[in-house]
């Protein structure tokens, strides 16, 4: 199982990103896919999640309605629209997958990818 993040970049305060999580080796309809992130020095921290019907989603309460995750089937690819950014939301962003719903916490996933950079400049 390979997962290939992409889409992180610098943006200023208040903008929006996408990022993009390849898959292959496992189909994102058929399992947990989740985004987590990794400011420097903190913990990785659980973002958002997707479950395998395509329609339950679990968010980090922090979030209060500024990420959206969604798939592509055909794609086979997770993606998690950021908008209203903000500078603390500057991270590592990493995706995994995973077989158990409702797991916050990193190991509760057994595949991830290489992560994305995202910086958010006020």
């Amino acid at each position: 199982v390979q997962l290939q993040a992409s889409g992180g970049g610098l943006v200023q305060a208040g903008g929006s990103l996408r990022l993009s999580c390849a898959a292959s080796g496992r189909s994102v309809s058929s399992y947990v896919m989740g985004w987590f992130r990794q400011a420097p020095g903190k913990e990785r921290e659980f973002v958002a999640a997707l479950g395998w019907s395509g329609s339950v989603t679990n968010y980090a309460d922090f979030l209060k309605g500024r990420f959206t995750i969604s798939r592509d089937n055909a794609k086979n690819t997770v993606y998690l629209q950021m908008n209203s950014l903000k500078p603390e939301d500057t991270a590592v962003y990493y995706c995994a997958t995973g077989t158990t719903w409702g797991r916050r916490s990193p190991y509760g996933y057994d595949y991830w990818g290489q992560g994305t950079l995202v910086t958010v400049s006020s």
